[in-house]
């Protein structure tokens, strides 16, 4: 069985908090760019939209069934975006990451590399996971990147599987790190982190 714990996850340059409904408006002002909602599958262009994307993850999160992260800097005074580990199956020991968004001005840092490294670290060392899963929408290869910088290995496609806000189908491309993996994906967390300090 996989332990469900929902702390507060500290690194470096980033604090990942458990998100609270008092979180939407610093996080309607990070994500204000249109930029940050091209893949995603949701929307926002107003405080009320965030709101109501805060309020479903905060309800999820007490139901037991999300545990959505407010993203902030170290000091934890702005914040830069938010993330989930989600679909978790307790009986299976697998969950995801996914529902991850940052402000544009900190793409291409450390941000995203150390959210990874804590989020996975714990996913496999606090909560006894197995398996991690992580998807993209086929088109944004930054982020197919990014995931496969860290160990993902790609597991298939799934061909016209969302339907977005814009009416797009997308297809969704789907990775994953297990277990016996986490060592080597930590090594290189590790190493990516160290050349960017």
């Amino acid at each position: 069985m996989m332990n469900v714990v929902y702390s507060t996850l500290e690194g470096t340059s980033v604090k990942l908090a458990p998100m609270k409904r008092e979180h939407a408006e610093p996080l309607y002002e990070a994500g204000r760019d249109p930029a940050v909602w091209t893949y995603m599958q949701a929307r926002m262009q107003s405080p009320e939209q965030m709101r109501a994307i805060v309020d479903e993850a905060v309800a999820a999160a007490e139901r037991g069934e999300e545990l959505p992260y407010t993203i902030f800097d170290a000091a934890g005074e702005r914040a830069l975006g938010s993330t989930r580990l989600y679909d978790m199956s307790v009986a299976h020991r697998n969950l995801e990451i996914g529902w991850t968004w940052l402000t544009p001005s900190v793409w291409r840092t450390r941000v995203n590399t150390e959210c990874k490294r804590l989020l996975l670290a714990h996913a496999f060392e606090t909560m006894g996971a197995i398996r991690v899963q992580l998807k993209a929408d086929a088109r944004n290869a930054r982020s197919r990147q990014a995931i496969e910088r860290i160990g993902g290995v790609y597991e298939g496609t799934l061909r016209q599987h969302r339907i977005l806000p814009d009416g797009f189908i997308r297809d969704t491309v789907y990775y994953s790190i297990l277990e016996r993996e986490w060592p080597e994906a930590k090594r290189r967390l590790d190493d990516r982190l160290a050349r960017r300090d």
